[in-house]
């Protein structure tokens, strides 16, 4: 095994496309929650929170049935794209986003509950719709929440391995990320290799963390 930029620049770009998904749909889903009397909140919020607690391995296995070529679902991506996702940087990238769309919507929701209500209140009496009042209020006065959600949602997202591994693969060149070059590397006895790799994800990682705790009130 040599070594290769590829798996560096693939998880970047898997976690970033991975992060800026999964900001849109938490965005989304944090300001419909956060609304009064929702049925099933409980529920659905148990499921945004599912990948948290199951094993790699389950996330993996429940993508496959729902990408695969059995499910209605991959019959029509493979009818229109013409191949499945399967084994490709998409499901990489699919997977990413499944692990770290529960970091990301929890900190956005904790800080859209954190925005003081008379302001969102006072909005709306100046005839602002629920959309304007989260573009221009709740959105700005929620940042500092923002902000540390898509760190470590992306954090997250960059350090998948297990149901990158079984849904994408790992295949030099194509769908091998830092995780899965980590793991090739240390079955084929290549420590050397692995170590750059490892250094390379703590490095980063590090950043990324400094940030947020830098960013604390206290700081």
């Amino acid at each position: 095994m040599q070594w290769s930029w590829h798996p560096v620049q693939l998880s970047f770009y898997v976690a970033s496309l991975a992060t800026i998904i999964a900001f849109l749909i938490a965005v989304v889903s944090a300001f419909w929650m956060i609304q009064k009397d929702r049925k099933g909140k409980a529920i659905i919020e148990t499921i945004f929170f599912l990948p948290l607690v199951l094993p790699p391995t389950v996330i993996g296995f429940f993508l496959i049935v729902i990408f695969g070529k059995n499910s209605w679902i991959g019959q029509a991506i493979e009818t229109v794209t013409g191949g499945s996702v399967l084994f490709t940087s998409t499901a990489a990238i699919i997977a990413a986003l499944v692990v770290a769309f529960p970091l990301i919507y929890q900190s956005i929701k904790t800080g859209f509950l954190s925005v003081d209500q008379t302001i969102i209140g006072a909005a709306k009496v100046d005839g602002a719709n629920d959309w304007s009042v989260l573009i221009r209020i709740i959105l700005p006065l929620s940042s500092r929440s923002i902000v540390t959600g898509l760190v470590l949602g992306f954090t997250r997202g960059f350090g998948e391995f297990g149901a990158t591994l079984m849904f994408a693969g790992n295949i030099p060149g194509k769908t091998q990320t830092i995780p899965t070059a980590i793991y090739l590397a240390i079955e084929t006895g290549a420590t050397s290799i692995a170590w750059y790799y490892v250094l390379v994800s703590i490095s980063f990682s590090f950043v990324l963390l400094l940030i947020i705790n830098r960013m604390k009130p206290d700081q």
